[in-house]
C-alpha cells in the first residue's frame, strides 16, 4: 500500500507543482500612440523567467511562482517599466503596459534587442522579417519607399524588369509564391511599373518573407510565402500623412473612434490610405527622353500572344502606367487584449502601349480576430476573407484573353504557450472560382470555368531543449475538385552552438492547385491568367498523351524543400547569415499554349530543380545601416525531352544597401543601393523564313514574291535558352531632409535618382528589327511628405 501511495504521489507531482504556479501575460503599448511594441523584453527578476513580445505587443510567461513578484519591461528608446504584481495559484494575470519614451538612448542607437533573444529561441530559417523603417531607408523610385523595391534586395529573390517584371523566389515562379495581406490572398501584388506594389509602406507593421522550408502553418504554395501584416490606426489622436512625387500621390488618415485608456476598457480605431499614379501625366514633360524604351512592340511580336495581321503599330510614348489603390481598416481592442479587425481593399492597374491595352483590378475584404481567454494558456485566432482578381489584355488581333479568380478563405487557429514550448494547430477552408478565356496563335480556344475547394488542417510544435530548438509540423491538404490528398510533413531545427553562433535546418513536402498561364518564353509578362488544376488527365513529361500508363498519379503541383545554414552574431552590431537550399519540383503543370491540333492536351507537365547559396550581412550603428546580400543560384526545368534553364535563372545576384544619418539631430539621411546580376537565359536565333499565306491561291508567287514583313517567322536554335543576356547593374541614390515643426508634425523632402549612372540594361531584343530595347534610364525625382 505504501509503494502504491508513493507511486501515485510521484505521478501527481508535476500536476501539483504546476498548480503552485501562475501565468503572467499582457500587451505592451507605446504610451504616445498606443501602438503595440514588438520585441520588448519582459521578465520576472529573480526567477529566470521572461519572454519577448510579438508583433502585436503580446507576451505570456508561464510557471511563475505564486506570491509577490516584480514585472519588468524594457525596450530600446523607452524608459524601463517596473510594477509589483501578485501571482495567484493556477490563475492568469493580465497586464496592459504603456511605455514612455526616454531611457537616454534612441531606438536607432542600440542594436542588441529582443530580436536576438527571439533568434535563439526560434528556428527562423529562410525567414526574413522586414519593417516599415527598413523599407523607408532604401533609395526608391520617386523618393517614395515601397516594399516592391525592397523585396528585390533580399537573398534568393529575382525580379525580371522595371516594366511588367515578375518576382521569382529561389526558383519558384510568381504563382508558386503565396502573397498574403492580413490573411487575405493577393493574386497580383505588383503594378505594371515594377517599382510599386499595392501595399502602403506607412501602413506596414511587418513583412515576413519565407523563401523556403516554411512550416505547416503555411500551405497551398510550393515555393515561398510573403506575409504582409498591416498596423492598426492611432488609438490616441487623429493623425495623417500626404505625399507627392512625379510618380504618385498618396495620403493616409487615422485616429481613434474610442480612445484607448491606460486604466483599461475597449478602444476603437481606424486607418484609411490611398494612392494614385501621376507618372502617366508627368512623364511627357519630365521624362520625355524615356519614350523609346517603352517600344515593347518587338517583345509582343516575339511572343505567342502577338500573331495578328494588319496590326496597328502606333505606340504610346512616355511611361504609360496608371494605377489606384485604396485600403481601410477598423480595429476593436478589448480590455484583456482580445482584438477584432475589419478591413477592405480595392486596387486597379492599367497600361496603354498603343499596340496593346492591359488592365487588372483586385478587391476584397474580411476580418481577423484574436481571442485571449481569461483562464487559459491557449490563444484563439482566426480570419475570414474574400478577394478577387480580374485581368484582360486587348491586342490588335481582338482575340479574347480574359482571366478572373474570386474566392474565400476561412481559418481558425489555436496557440498554446508553455515555458519552453509552443503548440499551434488549426484548420483552413479555401474556395475559389476561376474563369479563363484564351485563343492561341493557331486559333484553338482554351477555356476553363472551375469551382475549387481546398480543406487543410495543420499542427506544429516548438520545443527548446537547452541549446536545441526543434519544430516538427504536419499539414494535411485535401483538394476536393481533383479528389487529391497531400500529406505534408515539415521539420525545422536550430542548435545554438555558442551564444553567437547558431546552426539551423528545415525541410518538408509542399503542394498546390493553382496554375498560371504565363509562358516562360514570353519576354514581357503583362497578362497573367489563373487556372485551377486540370480535371482532365495529364501525362508525365515527354510521354505520349492518351496512354493510360503515361498518366500522372495526381493533378497537383508538388515540391520538396531542404535548407540548412548558420547565423553568426559577429559583433553586437554585425550579423552574418549563410544558407544553402535545394528545391525539387516533382511535378509542375502548365498551360499548353503551343497546342497545334484539337486532340492535343490542354496541359503539359514538367519537373525542375532549384539550388544555391544565399549570404546576407547586416551592420547597424548609431548613424549608419549596411545591408549586403549575395545569391548563387541554379534553376532548371525538364519537359521530358530537354533539360533547360528558365528565363529567370540568374546565376549571380548581388545587392548592397547603405544609409547614413547626418546632422546634430539626424535630420539628414543619405542612401545608396547597388544591384548587380548576371544575364538571364534566352533562346538564340538560327534564322528567319517568309511565312507565305497563299492568299492568291495557286497564283501565289512562292519564289519571287515578298511576303508581308509582319509575317516573317523566326527559326529558333535547337538548344532552348542556350544564350545569356548581358549582365545587369544599377545604382539608386537618395538624400533626405526632415524638418520638424512639433512633436507630431514634420516635412520630409527627398531627392532621388534611379539608375543614377544611366546604365543601358537590356529589357529585350527585337529579333526582327535587330534592335535592342533597354530598361528605364536615369529617373531623377523630388518628393515631399508631410506628417501630422
Amino acid at each position: 500500500m505504501r509503494n502504491y501511495t508513493t507511486f501515485l504521489l510521484f505521478c501527481l507531482l508535476p500536476t501539483l507543482l504546476f498548480s503552485q504556479k501562475g501565468t503572467v501575460r499582457g500587451n505592451v503599448f507605446d504610451k504616445t500612440s498606443a501602438a503595440p511594441v514588438g520585441f520588448a523584453t519582459v521578465g520576472i527578476p529573480g526567477t529566470g523567467l521572461g519572454a519577448t513580445t510579438d508583433l502585436n505587443g503580446f507576451f505570456t510567461i508561464s510557471n511563475v511562482p505564486v506570491g509577490p513578484q516584480k514585472l519588468k519591461v524594457s525596450f530600446i528608446g523607452f524608459a524601463d517599466y517596473e510594477k509589483d504584481i501578485e501571482v495567484k495559484k493556477g490563475e492568469i494575470l493580465y497586464e496592459n503596459i504603456f511605455l514612455e519614451e526616454g531611457g537616454g538612448t534612441e531606438l536607432e542607437e542600440v542594436v542588441v534587442s529582443g530580436k536576438r533573444t527571439q533568434a535563439k529561441a526560434e528556428v527562423q530559417i529562410s525567414k526574413i522579417a522586414i519593417t516599415a523603417k527598413q523599407i523607408r531607408a532604401l533609395p526608391s523610385a520617386g523618393g517614395q519607399a515601397d516594399v516592391a523595391q525592397y523585396l528585390t534586395v533580399l537573398p534568393g529573390v529575382v525580379f525580371t524588369g522595371d516594366q511588367g517584371g515578375q518576382l521569382y523566389i529561389r526558383g519558384g515562379s510568381p504563382v508558386q509564391n503565396r502573397i498574403l495581406l492580413d490573411g487575405m490572398t493577393i493574386y497580383n501584388p505588383f503594378h505594371s511599373i515594377g517599382f510599386f506594389s499595392v501595399f502602403e509602406t506607412e501602413l506596414i507593421r511587418n513583412v515576413d518573407v519565407l523563401t523556403g522550408g516554411f512550416n505547416a502553418d503555411y500551405g497551398g504554395r510550393i515555393s515561398a510565402v510573403v506575409d504582409v501584416k498591416t498596423r492598426e490606426g492611432n488609438r490616441k489622436r487623429l493623425a495623417g500623412m500626404v505625399s507627392a512625387s512625379p510618380f504618385q500621390a498618396k495620403a493616409l488618415i487615422e485616429g481613434p473612434v474610442i480612445k484607448l485608456k491606460e486604466t483599461g476598457g475597449a478602444s476603437v480605431s481606424f486607418v484609411l490610405t490611398g494612392k494614385k499614379s501621376l507618372i502617366d501625366q508627368s512623364a511627357p514633360s519630365l521624362y520625355a527622353y524615356v519614350g523609346d524604351t517603352t517600344d515593347i512592340f518587338g517583345a509582343f511580336e516575339q511572343s505567342e500572344l502577338w500573331k495578328a495581321p494588319n496590326r496597328d503599330t502606333t505606340l504610346v510614348r512616355g511611361i504609360p502606367f496608371e494605377y489606384r489603390d485604396l485600403y481601410g481598416k477598423v480595429t476593436l481592442l478589448t480590455g484583456n487584449g482580445s482584438k477584432l479587425n475589419l478591413f477592405g481593399f480595392n486596387y486597379t492597374d492599367g497600361v496603354n502601349y498603343g499596340i496593346t491595352n492591359f488592365g487588372w483590378k483586385s478587391s476584397g475584404g474580411g476580418m481577423d480576430f484574436t481571442v485571449i481567454p481569461a483562464n487559459s494558456n491557449t490563444i484563439i485566432g482566426g480570419v475570414i476573407a474574400v478577394s478577387g482578381y480580374e485581368s484582360q489584355i486587348e491586342d490588335a488581333d481582338r482575340l479574347p484573353r480574359n482571366s478572373s479568380i474570386s474566392g474565400y478563405s476561412a481559418g481558425l487557429n489555436f496557440t498554446n504557450f508553455g515555458r519552453d514550448s509552443e503548440l499551434k494547430y488549426g484548420i483552413e477552408l479555401n474556395g475559389f472560382k476561376t474563369v479563363f478565356e484564351f485563343i492561341n496563335f493557331k486559333g484553338y480556344p482554351i477555356n476553363q470555368t472551375e469551382n475549387t475547394t481546398e480543406i487543410s488542417t495543420y499542427a506544429k510544435f516548438r520545443r527548446k531543449f537547452g541549446p536545441l530548438v526543434i519544430e516538427p509540423g504536419i499539414r494535411l491538404q485535401y483538394y476536393q475538385s481533383l479528389n487529391d490528398f497531400a500529406f505534408e510533413p515539415r521539420l525545422g531545427l536550430k542548435y545554438n552552438i555558442t551564444d553567437r553562433l547558431r546552426f539551423k535546418a528545415a525541410g518538408g513536402l509542399y503542394s498546390q492547385n493553382l496554375l498560371s498561364t504565363v509562358n516562360e518564353r514570353d519576354i514581357v509578362n503583362l497578362f497573367v491568367g489563373f487556372l485551377s488544376g486540370p480535371e482532365e488527365a495529364i501525362y508525365k513529361p515527354g510521354t505520349e498523351p492518351g496512354i493510360e500508363a503515361n498518366r500522372t498519379e495526381n493533378r497537383i503541383q508538388k515540391s520538396i524543400h531542404a535548407v540548412s545554414g548558420f547565423e553568426v552574431d559577429v559583433t553586437d552590431n554585425f550579423d552574418l547569415n549563410v544558407e544553402g537550399y535545394y528545391k525539387r519540383f516533382t511535378q509542375l503543370i502548365a498551360l499548353n499554349r503551343n497546342k497545334l491540333e484539337a486532340t492535343d492536351p490542354n496541359f503539359i507537365t514538367e519537373t525542375g530543380d532549384a539550388y544555391g547559396i544565399d549570404v546576407s550581412v547586416k551592420v547597424e550603428g548609431k548613424r549608419y545601416y549596411i545591408w549586403g546580400a549575395y545569391s548563387l543560384g541554379y534553376v532548371t526545368r525538364d519537359d521530358g525531352k530537354e533539360v533547360y534553364p528558365p528565363v529567370f535563372d540568374r546565376r549571380h545576384n548581388l545587392n548592397i544597401v547603405s544609409t547614413y544619418q547626418l546632422g546634430k539631430k539626424k535630420e539628414w539621411e543619405a542612401g545608396v543601393r547597388w544591384n548587380f546580376g548576371s544575364g538571364f537565359p534566352f533562346t538564340q536565333t538560327q534564322g528567319f523564313y517568309n511565312n507565305v499565306t497563299f492568299d492568291d491561291g495557286v497564283n501565289t508567287d512562292v519564289l519571287g514574291g515578298n511576303s508581308d514583313p509582319n509575317d516573317v517567322g523566326i527559326i529558333y536554335a535547337d538548344k532552348r535558352n542556350g544564350g545569356r543576356l548581358p549582365y545587369y547593374h544599377r545604382m539608386d541614390v537618395s538624400i533626405k531632409r526632415i524638418f520638424k515643426f512639433s512633436k507630431f508634425s514634420n516635412l520630409e523632402l527627398t531627392a532621388s535618382a534611379t539608375n543614377v549612372y544611366n546604365r543601358p540594361n537590356i529589357f529585350y531584343f527585337d529579333r526582327l528589327r535587330y534592335t535592342r530595347v533597354n530598361q528605364l534610364p536615369i529617373l531623377p525625382s523630388l518628393s515631399a511628405t508631410f506628417q501630422f
